[in-house]
């Protein structure tokens, strides 16, 4: 890889994981578009670890008190509410680790296409755009009880499907259960943390079993670019997000969905 495809892909990694606009599709078709070689196992769990970093660190306080919150009952001490949100976390996490990991290989070969990315990217931003523009928005992420819960997880199994979002998926669903845009991507992003580190645990073990050799200053320029990126695009998409709306986004998806399509077909 040269240097220009390594920053290239860092940031757009960094500031796609967390846009509803989907980090996978833009890391399958960088190198399509561009004719670049595939960037290689090593190099999606460096930006990922990137990512991860970035989020944790955004949100380290609540972290903090989730951590805190979620072990209390382990230690006989009520849970609280970030205790009580911390384990609606894990439960909103379960479907797609069951599902991705009974389907990981399926979806490696037949769904990381062009094609499946451009329909993703269109059906799944209008549903985005039709939740933020019907959704109440009256409730913050405390508010949540376990079928609001549950039902963004489901939501989030969605994402295993390039060009859907694992960020837009979950705030649409989010959205539609009536969290204001703030709390729907509040919640979508500290839903990121476990699901970005069981991701890179899973490829990081597929890593260890390969022979190919790993070039460390290259990764760790990576993973430094992605999380900068990443935690920028995070701090931004907080401050503006309830006067600038889902609406921008959306036209984007589907702009890129069309343009997919008009390319390499439907």
């Amino acid at each position: 890889m040269d240097w220009l495809q390594v920053i290239a892909l860092a940031i757009v990694q960094g500031l796609t994981e967390f846009l509803p606009i989907s980090s996978s599709a833009h890391l399958i078709l960088l190198p399509v578009l561009t004719g670049w070689t595939d960037q290689g196992l090593a190099f999606d769990v460096a930006v990922h670890v990137g990512s991860l970093a970035a989020v944790i660190g955004y949100f380290r306080a609540e972290v903090v008190r989730l951590i805190r919150g979620g072990a209390a009952p382990l230690a006989g001490r009520p849970a609280g509410p970030d205790g009580r949100l911390a384990w609606l976390i894990v439960l909103a996490t379960i479907p797609v680790c069951i599902v991705g990991l009974a389907f990981a290989d399926p979806i490696e070969t037949y769904l990381r296409t062009p094609t499946v990315i451009a329909w993703a990217s269109i059906v799944f931003g209008i549903v985005l755009w039709l939740a933020d523009r019907h959704g109440p928005r009256v409730r913050e992420e405390g508010s949540l009880g376990w079928r609001g819960a549950l039902g963004v997880g489901l939501a989030q199994v969605l994402a295993l499907i390039p060009g859907t979002s694992r960020s837009g998926i979950t705030i649409t669903a989010g959205l539609a259960i009536g969290l204001d845009r703030r709390a729907a991507s509040r919640f979508a992003f500290l839903l990121a943390i476990p699901v970005i580190a069981l991701s890179g645990l899973y490829q990081t073990a597929q890593l260890i079993t390969a022979s190919a050799p790993v070039p460390w200053g290259t990764l760790l320029a990576a993973t430094a670019l992605s999380g900068l990126s990443a935690w920028l695009c995070i701090h931004l998409f907080l401050r503006f997000i309830e006067r600038v709306g889902m609406t921008p986004f959306v036209i984007y998806r589907v702009a890129l969905g069309v343009v997919l399509l008009a390319v390499y077909g439907g």
